[in-house]
């Protein structure tokens, strides 16, 4: 891990919001909370409030991903997989939010935490060049090194 600090702006949308924080050595991923009490049904899609917009500096984006426990004790997936947030999401209304699906009926309250985020600088400019790719070694395609 770089010892780079990179300073980020945050916006609370509650008073009462518990204040995000980094801890150190246990994990550089960031949780969130929910910012209201959502009620799902089974089949419910739903934008649940983090309750938090940030300035990201130009190069940077944010990954927003569930907790691990989030299926767990929700029954909810997150359909887009991975939430990216980049730089120029930054307004003062440009509230995070987590969308889910609910594969259960589930309640999530108010500053339980269900989702995790980190801050990852943006992808270097690419350049593509075609290539037959005949001097590699094949590996024997999709899906070939085996189940166990």
């Amino acid at each position: 891990m770089s010892d780079k600090k990179v300073e980020i702006k945050i916006k609370y949308f509650s008073e009462d919001a518990e204040r995000l924080r980094y801890i150190d050595g246990k994990s550089d991923w960031i949780d969130l909370r929910a910012a209201e009490t959502v009620v799902l049904k089974a089949g419910d899609m739903s934008f649940i409030p983090l309750g938090v917009a940030m300035e990201l500096p130009k190069g940077y984006e944010a990954h927003i991903l569930p907790r691990s426990s989030a299926f767990k004790n929700y029954g909810i997936l997150q359909p887009n997989s991975m939430g990216i947030v980049d730089n120029t999401y930054c307004g003062p209304d440009d509230q995070w939010r987590m969308p889910v699906y609910a594969t259960r009926d589930a309640v999530i309250e108010k500053g339980e935490r269900i989702a995790q985020f980190r801050i990852m600088e943006n992808q270097p400019v690419l350049s593509f060049v075609e290539s037959d790719l005949s001097g590699n070694v094949t590996r024997g395609g999709f899906g070939s090194t085996g189940r166990k």
